[in-house]
């Protein structure tokens, strides 16, 4: 069953990146249908997972990258209109690339490595998309905070993939001095 709210998020990919580009007037509106599905959804397939004794590594990566996918297509629909800085989506991306590659190539895992400001930024990502659609539903006066965010989400996004690298490099540090090969502390360089 938690997939299957996953997977009603992943359809919703495609229509909300369009939504987000698309200047038609009723865009905002159905946006606005689209955005509280998407978010119930994310907020329940995790938790029903758990509950249920469902939850797997599996499935984790595919609530993460549907949510990357879905913030993502909505972040370059906003930048199409030019309300969004480009670098914000392509940093997602990288943060996005950076946290599989850590996660399932440097260290191995089974499942994703989260970080608490990961975690956070995972969930702002969705606020743009939403205050874009409050402010083109009438709320303009959320224009100036919508920059604003903006701009914190590509400066958080910098700070947490180089928590990311600076953690990543210490541990393969820890495990190469920890490996026989590495000999004894009193061999170590100093």
């Amino acid at each position: 069953m938690a997939n299957a709210l996953t997977a009603i998020r992943f359809l919703l990919i495609l229509p909300i990146g369009l939504l987000l580009a698309s200047s038609a007037g009723t865009a905002p509106l159905v946006a606005a249908l689209v955005l509280p599905l998407a978010i119930v959804t994310d907020l329940l397939d995790g938790p029903l997972a758990r509950r249920t004794g469902t939850a797997t590594a599996l499935g984790g990566t595919f609530d993460h990258t549907t949510d990357f996918l879905f913030v993502v297509s909505g972040l370059v629909g906003g930048v199409m209109r030019g309300v969004f800085p480009a670098i914000l989506p392509a940093l997602v991306v990288a943060a996005f690339a950076q946290y599989l590659l850590d996660s399932y190539w440097l260290h191995r895992h089974h499942g994703l490595r989260g970080s608490s400001l990961g975690r956070y930024n995972g969930v702002l990502y969705f606020f743009p998309l939403c205050g874009d659609t409050m402010i083109r539903l009438g709320l303009a006066f959320l224009s100036p905070a919508l920059t604003l965010l903006c701009w914190l989400l590509v400066g958080s996004t910098l700070v947490s993939m180089g928590q990311r690298l600076v953690m990543s490099v210490r541990q393969l540090r820890q495990k190469s001095l920890a490996s026989p090969s590495a000999g004894t502390p009193d061999q170590w360089p100093r």
